[in-house]
């Protein structure tokens, strides 16, 4: 995790996660990878054609989070490799981001896979 002065790939605003993807399309499979710097790597196996693999990271990632597709915003990068996500309410996370730590519900959802 990232400490004081570090940056991280996610920030909480409110109940919402804000998460900055590095993507990957067409890639092997479908696979949550470790930080770049301020991003988080994720790669599809959908290729990047008119916003295909970003749907389909949406896709991979609801189930992820414990959310449905349409709790996941697109903010930015939809059709490039760089994109901000805003997931609503997640109720879980990828271990890569640590202990499970939502500020408005802690103890009270499921932690990390």
């Amino acid at each position: 995790m990232a400490g004081a002065h570090e940056e991280s790939f996610f920030r909480w605003d409110g109940d919402t996660l804000v998460v900055n993807i590095l993507g990957k399309p067409g890639a092997g499979k479908d696979a949550v990878g470790k930080p770049k710097g301020t991003q988080l790597k994720v790669s599809v196996t959908a290729q990047p054609r008119h916003g295909r693999a970003t749907d389909h990271m949406v896709a991979f990632l609801a189930p992820l989070f414990g959310v449905r597709e349409r709790d996941i915003e697109v903010v930015f990068g939809r059709e490039s490799v760089h994109k901000q996500l805003r997931i609503r309410k997640p109720r879980q996370w990828p271990e890569i981001f640590g202990p499970w730590d939502m500020p408005s519900q802690v103890g009270k959802v499921k932690g990390g896979q």
